[in-house]
């Protein structure tokens, strides 16, 4: 997660270049170290950036697919001819029940922040006792970790077996670079799930670990 500092900087940037900015909102309700801080809300950045957000993520809404754009009018008009050119269609009954679901109380956002939180937490712990090297996320609902402790040299072998295996489910990091070796000995797992899933899954990994 970037600082108020390393944002001010591109904010600076922007503004000095004249300069459009895209940010990633989707997982602005789950920061669980410090605060989301929007890059729209720094001086000079409120007519420049379209900010992207999700219900699949606040929500828990992900087979949905509708999400939102925050910008300047003119910018929204830009996005909205683009998207009528990508996709014809979306989910027209679902967007109602985002916008009510967007109306909810503060209480919920909370609540949802720390139950995901506390699952991060379960997840992280039992992934290190079972051997693995972790990188406990300050935000999202995905936990990174490091196979190589285990004696594993390759996340695509060690994720296609481990189904078999153990009766549990990961990704491997490399599907998301360019270079092939880039995160090759490095997987995700999911905690959005319920606590006695993770449990579950964890008790698997560690006797998978043995």
């Amino acid at each position: 997660m970037l600082t108020r500092e390393e944002l001010t900087a591109i904010a600076e940037l922007a503004v000095e270049r004249d300069l459009l900015v895209v940010t990633d909102e989707v997982y602005e309700h789950l920061v669980f170290e410090g605060e989301h801080l929007p890059l729209i809300s720094l001086p000079g950045m409120r007519e420049r950036t379209v900010s992207i957000s999700s219900s699949g993520k606040t929500f828990s809404f992900t087979g949905w697919k509708v999400g939102w754009v925050t910008a300047s009018a003119p910018l929204v008009t830009a996005v909205r001819t683009a998207k009528q050119y990508l996709t014809y269609v979306s989910a027209g009954p679902f967007q109602y029940a985002v916008a009510e679901a967007l109306r909810l109380p503060g209480p919920y956002f909370t609540a949802f922040r720390e139950d995901l939180r506390a699952k991060r937490d379960l997840l992280a712990a039992g992934l290190r006792d079972a051997g693995f090297a972790v990188y406990r996320p300050q935000g999202t609902y995905f936990i990174t970790t490091d196979v190589a402790p285990l004696g594993e040299k390759d996340g695509f072998a060690f994720c296609r077996a481990l189904p078999e295996r153990r009766g549990v489910v990961a990704v491997p990091n490399a599907v998301f670079y360019d270079d092939p070796d880039a995160g090759r000995t490095q997987v995700r797992f999911a905690f959005c799930k319920k606590e006695q899933v993770l449990r579950e899954a964890v008790d698997r990994l560690r006797g998978d670990a043995d």
